[in-house]
């Protein structure tokens, strides 16, 4: 368990880290920057969940939105707690300290910074962030490791 809070904690600090410095460094007054010729750094603002699905205007939907993933968090460290596998422990870690991150951001800002803006011609991917790519990362980690153990269970059988 020790290896996934320890991800968490750090994936945490290095989201909070990623955005404190484009916010204040990097951007300044500048609502993007270009920076090659198919990515943007940007201010972008998601008051909902991924791609700004369930968008709440307003107190009432930051604090459900912020509660929905505490529990989520609460959940995931259950199973991490549980969990045999390293590499699943690793991607616990990743999610959860990817989720707190938003999460921090959503309490103190009421929405969460999403700075990392990825296109082809006019077609942009939604803007998105470190904790964003840690979650998505740690996701795909836990599906490769459990198809891995599933073929590992047939091979034994």
């Amino acid at each position: 368990m020790l290896i996934g809070l320890s991800i968490a904690c750090i994936v945490t600090i290095l989201d909070q880290l990623s955005k404190y410095l484009v916010l204040n460094y990097v951007l300044g007054t500048y609502n993007y920057i270009k920076v090659w010729p198919f990515f943007n750094v940007v201010n972008a603002w998601n008051t909902g969940v991924s791609f700004s699905m369930f968008s709440s205007n307003g107190n009432a939907g930051t604090i459900v939105l912020s509660i929905v993933a505490l529990l989520i968090i609460a959940m995931m460290l259950w199973w991490l707690k549980n969990e045999k596998s390293l590499p699943t422990k690793i991607a616990l870690g990743m999610i959860i300290g990817g989720a707190l991150g938003n999460v921090i951001d959503r309490l103190r800002f009421g929405a969460v910074f999403d700075f990392l803006d990825f296109y082809i011609i006019d077609y942009h991917w939604p803007a998105f962030n470190l904790a964003d790519s840690m979650i998505c990362i740690g996701a795909a980690i836990i599906l490769i490791d459990g198809i891995c153990n599933a073929k590992k269970g047939e091979n034994k059988q």
